[in-house]
């Protein structure tokens, strides 16, 4: 084989292994992108459709009566929650990252221990254990499975924002796939919520979450650099909402 002949090889072979290694990076991306959109359905299997976050409440009280009070309601509980929830989030991601199980635990309660009324923390609890037990059939041993067995043991309540935090570290995405996902699913909860609350047209609460979603980049730089002591919220109504949920005699959803 000349030396022209063996050049021309090597140069196919190298294209070769370029073009492989290329594929390898987008398989990778697409199955990161593929795992996001599974574990941020909303029909993801943990009981997500029984609950409004208030929304019906604000309907009855005459605070969402029409499209533009609903997109105001659904941005302001979305951002509420970029400061409170979210900050869990991302603290409890990044605690699975180095293993540290007791700061994992720290946030949980945090979380419950800033739920005002009993409907919200029995959302957030059943949600997470129902993800939980999602994660750990599916993903098998994880940070997420662990967790599990501490909230069955009573050593951690078992919140939503939690369990979405370890199974995101543990399929080895970003925490930033975790914040969106998390500010996503609420707010597709309360637009699906809409469509059996309000006359409203299923295309009109498409927009309503499209313009909330365009948030998201935003809210999270706002809350990357928060510590745990620092999560909170302020949205008196919203709590308001809730609290006569509670005591309404008839009702769609559980909160």
């Amino acid at each position: 084989m000349s030396s022209r002949t063996r050049t021309n090889t090597t140069n196919r072979m190298n294209m070769s292994t370029n073009t492989e290694s290329k594929n390898e990076c987008q398989l990778g991306a697409a199955s990161r992108i593929s795992r996001a959109l599974q574990f941020g359905d909303s029909l993801l299997p943990v009981g997500s459709f029984s609950f409004s976050n208030g929304l019906e409440s604000a309907i009855q009280l005459g605070v969402v009566h029409d499209l533009l009070s609903l997109g105001d309601f659904v941005r302001v509980v979305v951002e509420q929650a970029a400061t409170s929830d979210g900050v869990a989030v991302l603290a409890a991601f990044r605690a699975a990252r180095t293993g540290n199980d007791t700061q994992i635990d720290q946030v949980d309660q945090a979380v419950f221990n800033r739920k005002l009324n009993e409907e919200m923390r029995t959302m957030t609890v059943r949600m997470g254990r129902k993800l939980g037990e999602m994660a750990d059939r599916v993903l098998g041993p994880s940070a997420a499975s662990s967790w599990l067995e501490r909230v069955k043991a009573n050593r951690t309540p078992g919140c939503y924002p939690v369990g979405q935090a370890l199974v995101f570290e543990s399929l080895q995405l970003s925490e930033q796939d975790a914040f969106a996902v998390h500010q996503y699913g609420l707010a597709s909860m309360l637009t699906n919520a809409s469509l059996r609350l309000m006359k409203i047209h299923y295309l009109d609460a498409q927009s309503v979450l499209f313009d909330v979603n365009a948030h998201a980049e935003a809210d999270y730089l706002r809350i990357a650099s928060r510590s745990l002591e620092s999560m909170s919220s302020f949205a008196p109504m919203i709590d308001i909402c809730a609290a006569a949920h509670v005591q309404a005699r008839v009702r769609m959803f559980m909160n």
